[in-house]
């Protein structure tokens, strides 16, 4: 089972949950909020994995030199070019 859970793949197991919680059976029940504390746990990582990306973008140490002689990595995304910025106008 090599497939991924993407964003289509969580909303599929939560409408299953969400009918599980419906059922008159209490193993069902259980197993839909089993279900649901998963795919928010899946969700709470993503947000830890995006927090840690940004980050280690954040650190990355530069090594080409710029006009102030401060080394310099080009910025990967326009979010981190404009917080390099920023933090150069602080320091500024």
């Amino acid at each position: 089972m090599d497939e991924r859970l993407d964003e289509q793949k969580i909303e599929t197991l939560q409408s299953w949950a969400e009918g599980l919680l419906r059922d008159e059976r209490s193993e069902l029940r259980a197993a839909a909020k089993a279900i649901l504390l998963l795919i928010e746990e899946i969700e709470h990582l993503h947000v830890d994995l995006w927090h840690a990306r940004d980050k280690e973008s954040a650190e990355i140490v530069p090594d080409v030199p710029d006009e102030d002689g401060v080394p310099e990595v080009p910025a990967s995304t326009l979010r981190e070019a404009l917080a390099r910025r920023l933090r150069a106008a602080r320091w500024s």
